[in-house]
């Protein structure tokens, strides 16, 4: 039963996400002509492709001549198969039934999925009581650098004038990034402070500015980790990152706009309401299996005879 329901359960998935080639050409057009003379159209293949199984799924819809070749080797086996009735013969009929059974299991589920509606309020009401996947800071950092050459503290002076600030090693860096973050959270103004003390030149520039950063955006994990929970207003501990110690001061928390997000929670909540339905499926499901006496050994022979 888990196979089976696996199998159902994973085609049926794989189907709803994929889609069947982007018509090229006009769907009555013959793209095949078998041994039997029969034939297979583009809008046939077209319709094929969403129910066939995850292993010739891809292959159809990427290289559909080499599908179908494959598709044909199996057309011919199978005639010759039903000319020698083989499905109507142990364990190939048994073996035919249960495949037939799995399709109209999976027919099943892709009708019953695609039924499934997700309206507007479900929409909002997932948005709102799920808003942190869609929380967005914009940040601003302060670097202090350790263990490497650093640049000079003005490139807009003479080079007689051009003197490498102190190379910090990681405990004084350290222990200069907490006096920073006690400074800010004591008041001091976080913009001169980037241009006074941070050892990152690029975002020095933009005072500070490092983006906007989301749950799901290519951030460093310890990074995301200690700035995801910030206020606005708020500042980070100093982050360790390979070269220096990062201080992120939040400017500004917001959350992407339903509009922007309403695709992905749609697709979630269909999924959601899909493995609903078959829990639901399972659980009504019953099967008995009856407790069978044990088989009686056959009495010992008698050797007086």
């Amino acid at each position: 039963m888990k196979a089976l329901s696996s199998l159902i359960f994973i085609g049926a998935t794989l189907a709803w996400t994929q889609t069947a080639p982007s018509p090229s050409a006009d769907p009555n057009t013959v793209i095949a002509i078998f041994e039997d003379g029969s034939k297979m159209t583009l809008g046939e293949l077209q319709t094929l492709v969403p129910v066939l199984p995850a292993q010739y799924q891809a292959d159809a819809e990427q290289n559909p001549q080499n599908f179908l070749k494959v598709y044909a080797i199996f057309k011919k086996a199978a005639a010759a198969a039903t000319s020698q009735k083989l499905g109507e013969k142990a364990p190939y009929k048994q073996g035919v039934d249960f495949a037939v059974m799995v399709a109209l299991a999976q027919a099943d589920f892709l009708e019953s999925t695609a039924a499934i509606a997700v309206s507007p309020e479900e929409l909002e009401r997932y948005y709102n009581d799920h808003k942190e996947p869609f929380r967005r800071i914009k940040v601003s950092g302060i670097k202090v650098a350790f263990g490497g050459a650093s640049e000079p503290a003005s490139s807009s002076t003479t080079n007689s004038s051009r003197v490498p600030k102190k190379v910090l090693t990681e405990d004084e860096a350290k222990g200069k990034a907490d006096k920073l973050v006690a400074q800010i959270r004591a008041g001091a103004d976080f913009g001169k402070l980037v241009l006074l003390e941070s050892d990152d030149e690029t975002s020095k520039a933009k005072g500070g500015d490092l983006g906007v950063w989301g749950v799901a955006d290519n951030v460093p994990d310890v990074l995301r980790a200690g700035v995801m929970g910030l206020k606005e207003g708020e500042v980070s501990q100093p982050i360790r990152q390979p070269g220096g110690f990062y201080i992120i001061h939040a400017d500004a928390v917001t959350y992407a706009p339903l509009a922007d997000v309403k695709d992905s929670i749609f697709g979630q909540l269909k999924q959601e309401k899909a493995r609903k339905w078959f829990e639901d499926l399972r659980n009504s499901t019953k099967v008995d299996f009856p407790k069978n006496d044990p088989p009686v050994p056959p009495a010992p022979s008698d050797p007086k005879k």
